[in-house]
């Protein structure tokens, strides 16, 4: 038993900021799968939207929000993050976080943030850190927090489940109280308790076959919430990045965005420019327009990728503004200042997740939920470019005032210890790995950039029947990483696939080919599950 007054699970953005806010005020322990650095923000290369510049204002990013959203923003969430952002923006400054500058007149002192521009922004207002910028803020709030007495990190680590009082059989309201935790060094499961735990997962692109995601990407926060209790919503919206790299041996890197902000621009294999038949901002469309074009053109010609060309830009402006893409390009044979990128759509972000409201809040008292996990409202139906880790610096905030203002009793139920009972050894880990494989492609192959009804079927079919080997294979054998992984991915799969074949239309992220067209009545409906059984839960054992 290992007892806090804050569990975070995820050491990202999400986690990290709101571990630093309630510090003060108790012992905090983050629980991370790998090691501390290795998370969704560590590999975003972009950056973060927010209004700095004279040139621009809060109502031109509210808008942009919105109209990327497809109708389904909530416009109350949409300004409260935009408006709070410049704070955050600040603080992150004042941790150690350095972004790029260029010169400015003297008079302004010599010196000002170097704003980029990506896919649905009028205006240049991406600050970033070259293209390592997740990189770089990991490495800020990482360095704040090993200052911090009261942090504690376990690195390879693993939530199993969380422990709620419904899933110990108490009356009334449900409250979380914590969770059983796989130390996958060790081999053993502990139970971490706390009146406060934050899920702060990331998202879950290893869902799909082809991702620009990390591996610990597996939906594990929204599929532990689902099966405790919580709401999830709008888990249709799975933005596919429309530009990662093609090649056989790179593992889904990815190409930034504001590679078509600095200019570059998309081309089929014959060299012919193709955007501008699909949406007026051309090559800087919202993604799921360029995505869904990109998929268009190659099933059109049967081509494998198309190029993304930014050759006519000056080769030392290249070198300077993409130092990682040029070194990785350069890696596999392609030199990015002399010939195009081959690209490709890949799974890249989760826009639904737990329901939320603005300070990280869910249904379950004591549980929150912050940054690609959660669903706030702000995303809507497709994710504006560079607003994810805005969304994480202020939701964490929010959500670190809120559980320091509120503080909640402390975790005095009895709480039984993790029992294995029967379960053995795995004996044939081979079942794992092609279950793993098999949900991936049927998700890739039936519920990926475009849907139909046929296809969203087959594959709830399918990720049915793996499920119950899935959860056989979970009763009867000790757990692992890669089978508590498993189990993730196929929940987060079958919530994907309902999601989907609740909205009868197309929208945003989510295109369907029997429903061509968005339907206005279903602009602010959000498509909801909840677990339905209550009570009778099997004790917390395998």
């Amino acid at each position: 038993m290992k007892q806090f007054d804050f569990i975070i699970l995820g050491s990202g953005i999400a986690g990290l900021s709101f571990a630093l806010k309630v510090a003060p005020h108790g012992r905090v322990a983050i629980v991370t799968k790998k090691d501390r650095a290795e998370s969704n923000t560590n590999y975003a290369q972009g950056g973060i939207a927010s209004v700095t510049s004279k040139e621009d204002s809060f109502e031109l990013h509210v808008r942009d929000t919105l109209a990327a959203g497809a109708g389904l923003c909530r416009e109350n969430v949409v300004r409260t993050i935009v408006e709070e952002g410049p704070a955050r923006i600040q603080e992150l400054m004042e941790l150690g976080m350095k972004f790029s500058e260029r010169d400015a007149p003297a008079e302004d002192g010599g010196k000002e943030l170097d704003l980029g521009k990506e896919g649905g922004h009028s205006k240049r207002r991406i600050l970033h850190a070259k293209d390592v910028t997740g990189r770089e803020i990991e490495r800020a709030l990482l360095d704040a927090a090993a200052r911090q007495p009261n942090i504690q990190i376990f690195e390879n680590h693993i939530a199993i489940d969380l422990i709620t009082g419904q899933k110990l059989g108490h009356a009334g309201a449900n409250r979380c109280l914590g969770a059983y935790v796989f130390d996958k060094k060790g081999g053993r499961v502990w139970t971490f308790t706390a009146p406060v735990t934050l899920l702060a997962t990331g998202g879950c692109g290893k869902v799909y076959l082809y991702t620009t995601n990390p591996d610990i990407a597996t939906g594990d926060g929204v599929a532990m919430a689902y099966r405790a209790g919580a709401a999830i919503a709008n888990m249709e919206f799975v933005q596919f990045h429309p530009t990662c790299l093609y090649h056989p041996k790179a593992k889904s890197f990815l190409i930034s965005e504001a590679v078509r902000g600095e200019g570059g621009v998309l081309k089929t294999l014959d060299g012919k420019e193709f955007m501008d038949g699909y949406h007026p901002m051309k090559s800087l469309a919202p993604r799921d327009i360029v995505a869904r074009a990109i998929d268009s053109e190659m099933k059109k010609s049967g081509a494998e990728h198309v190029w993304l060309d930014i050759t006519h830009r000056p080769a030392q402006f290249i070198i300077e503004r993409f130092p990682n893409i040029y070194q990785t390009c350069l890696r596999f044979g392609i030199d990015i200042t002399k010939e195009p990128i081959p690209v490709v759509p890949a799974a890249h972000y989760q826009c639904g997740g737990v329901v939320t409201n603005v300070d990280g809040e869910t249904g379950i008292a004591g549980l929150y939920t912050v940054g690609e996990a959660a669903c706030t409202g702000l995303h809507g139906a497709n994710r504006l470019a560079s607003n994810s880790l805005l969304e994480a610096l202020v939701c964490a905030h929010r959500a670190a005032k809120k559980v320091v203002a509120r503080s909640l009793p402390p975790v005095d139920a009895k709480i039984p210890l993790w029992q294995s009972g029967e379960a053995h050894n795995p004996d044939e880990m081979v079942v794992v790995s092609h279950n793993w494989d098999e949900i991936r492609r049927l998700m890739w192959d039936y519920v990926g950039i475009v849907r139909t009804n046929k296809r969203l079927a087959r594959a709830q079919k399918r990720i049915a029947n793996l499920q119950e080997e899935i959860h056989e294979y979970y009763w009867n054998f000790i757990v692992t990483s890669d089978l508590l992984e498993l189990r993730n991915i196929a929940t987060v799969a079958e919530l994907i696939v309902r999601c989907a074949s609740m909205r009868p239309e197309s929208r945003g992220l989510h295109y369907n080919l029997d429903y061509p067209q968005a339907k206005p009545d279903w602009a602010q409906r959000d498509t909801t599950l909840r677990k339905s059984e209550t009570g009778g839960t099997p004790p917390p054992s395998q």
